[in-house]
């Protein structure tokens, strides 16, 4: 019984969101939908790495902005259609992704959570610099991949997108999980060093993680540029986006397939009400800060976790019967 309310309430959501842009009174909340599925995607990526190794990293928003970067530059430069382009981009920033992880994760703790931030302002900087090949600091325009549709009818199309790799990710989460290699990520977050003593190539297996992590927050990045059509490396490669990234996975449950997405559902919307209702301020960052802080202060394991141990939590015996016990 309790598989079965599990199935059915997973084919409820499924359906839920397949007719979701149908639902929805204006674009304005199709738009919000698209980038909630956009965190929810970016998130779950990042999971692949936080989640089953332990190692947090606030870096992926490098991943994000090349993925976008190389997208727009293969299109405009080298004249490719935007699928080979969304694709071969996703595939040189996995590449890269794991040239760097071999130097990466060598390091452990705020070590790598430095490394991490250092890696986008490196990206940054290197974007901006570039003028002759990226545009510099004003941005990069993108030509649209569905030139015959409105802005509307894009966002009906992207929602899709978008919702298709976040299957693709979940369902690649959810292999991993159940496989050896998974249980190996799963024991160097536990005790590293104990598992490399096991015999776990702990060096190979966090590479390989950290690759594959990248390569779907690349594919994310490359869809927000045909999706956006105009790249601000201010914002592609903004520690901000790799901070929505951990906040989503911790608030949820780093340890639950569907933790991200819960928490992308939590954070990004709330985001979307504190720019319509407050406009062009920084509270909204100050809200994710705050929320980044008490999620860690009172519930590091997530929602998820959290509800089903409530959930399932036994009843108290009496002082009498654990005595007799």
């Amino acid at each position: 019984m309790r598989n079965a309310s599990r199935y059915a309430l997973l084919a409820a959501g499924v359906a839920l969101a397949l007719a979701y842009p149908w639902i929805v009174p204006n674009l304005y909340l199709l738009y919000a939908g698209v980038l909630t599925l956009m965190y929810a995607a970016t998130a779950t990526s990042w999971n692949i790495l936080g989640g089953f190794t332990g190692y947090v990293s606030l870096g992926h928003s490098a991943f994000f902005g090349l993925g976008a970067y190389g997208t727009g530059l293969l299109m405009t430069r080298a004249g490719w259609s935007w699928i080979p382009s969304l694709i071969g981009s996703a595939l040189v920033v996995a590449l890269f992704a794991a040239l760097v992880g071999v130097a990466a994760v060598r390091v452990r703790g705020a070590s790598f959570v430095i490394v991490s931030i250092a890696l986008v302002s490196m990206t940054n900087l290197l974007v901006q610099g570039w003028r002759s090949l990226t545009g510099g600091s004003t941005g990069l325009r993108v030509p649209s991949p569905f030139p015959d549709l409105n802005r509307g009818q894009s966002h009906f199309a992207f929602f899709y997108l978008f919702l298709g790799l976040l299957a693709l990710v979940m369902l690649t989460w959810w292999f991993i999980s159940r496989s050896r290699y998974g249980a190996g990520l799963r024991a160097i977050r536990e005790d590293e060093d104990k598992a490399e003593s096991l015999g776990v190539p702990t060096a190979a297996f966090k590479v390989t993680a950290y690759a594959l992590s990248a390569l779907f927050v690349a594919l994310a990045g490359g869809l927000y540029a045909l999706w956006f059509r105009s790249l601000d490396p201010i914002f592609v490669f903004s520690i901000l986006i790799g901070s929505y990234m951990v906040l989503m996975s911790l608030l949820g449950g780093v340890r639950h397939l569907f933790g991200p997405l819960l928490g992308a559902l939590i954070v990004a919307p709330a985001g979307e009400y504190f720019l319509v209702a407050l406009g062009e301020t920084q509270v909204h960052l100050a809200a994710a800060g705050l929320l980044l802080v008490l999620v860690v202060l009172f519930m590091p394991e997530g929602i998820i976790p959290a509800a089903a141990r409530l959930v399932s939590r036994p009843q108290q015996a009496s002082i009498r019967e654990e005595a007799a016990g």
